[in-house]
């Protein structure tokens, strides 16, 4: 019985490497937002002389709101690696390893994923509102 119990529980411990693949799909998820930031930012020069202010707005606001997935993404991938799969033991002493890295928790990481989506929502909003006038009734 007690073989059973540790194979068992060696099974659980191991399948925490099941969410490597879930963390590199995000990775690949954050260059389709860089390939869509490239997109905004080219379509905004391009309109550049003959957008309005408040086309102008939106489209930097466009490019906030993906900065800001962006960094959420970032945010969700370490610490969700750290805390769950591995510590990035090799990285402990690199010079430009963010300060928050290794230090965050599961309960930190739920208020960073709380505020970045209000910050996320407001932008939309705030698109919405600019955009208020091109919307009908119907």
């Amino acid at each position: 019985m007690k073989r059973v119990e540790s194979t068992f529980e060696h099974v659980l411990f191991t399948s925490r490497w099941l969410m490597a693949p879930v963390y590199f799909g995000l990775v690949l998820a954050m260059v389709l937002l860089l390939v869509k930031f490239a997109k905004e930012l080219l379509g905004l020069f391009s309109h550049i002389w003959t957008a309005t202010g408040s086309e102008l707005i939106i489209g930097v606001l466009s490019l906030v709101d993906v900065a800001l997935i962006m960094n959420l993404l970032i945010i969700i991938i370490f610490s969700g690696y750290e805390n769950f799969v591995s510590k990035m033991e090799d990285l402990h002493a690199h010079q430009d390893r963010p300060e928050w890295m290794g230090h965050i928790g599961f309960s930190d990481l739920k208020l960073k994923l709380i505020g970045s989506i209000v910050a996320i929502s407001g932008i939309e909003l705030l698109k919405a509102f600019m955009n208020a006038h091109n919307l009908t009734d119907r």
